[in-house]
């Protein structure tokens, strides 16, 4: 498949110190929407579902917010420090919450397992990028 990310950062106009930093918070960002809508999908699978029903929620809410951030970080153009920095704590805070919730499950169901890592990671990432920010 290809990944045109890199791609389209080097052909923006705008091209800030950090772009590396901002790259991987992207990507970070839709690999963990994407981890938490499987995950979710996986728990409806699940024999005792009900007993996920949390998961599920926090998976949705997740990928929800992770997915809006990926695309706020993407616009270079003259982005709202105050609004940047919000969008990236709140991704923080739905990745902690997440990855706690499927690390609840991960030793039941590999799917949380998995989950909980990319939730980490994408915290790690949002995290890099916030302490990146001029300030």
């Amino acid at each position: 498949m290809p990944h045109h990310l890199p791609d389209m950062l080097r052909a923006h106009p705008m091209q800030p110190s950090d772009m590396e930093t901002i790259r991987r918070c992207i990507e970070a960002c839709f690999d963990c929407a994407m981890a938490c809508t499987n995950c979710a999908d996986a728990c409806l699978a699940e024999e005792k579902v009900a007993e996920l029903r949390m998961c599920i929620r926090t998976n949705l809410d997740c990928a929800d917010i992770c997915e809006a951030t990926g695309r706020v970080v993407a616009r270079l153009t003259k982005p709202s420090k105050a609004l940047m920095e919000a969008q990236l704590d709140a991704c923080m805070a739905a990745c902690e919450a997440c990855g706690a919730e499927c690390t609840r499950h991960a030793a039941m169901h590999a799917h949380c397992r998995v989950c909980a890592e990319a939730c980490r990671a994408c915290a790690q990432a949002c995290r890099a990028l916030r302490e990146a920010m001029p300030h």
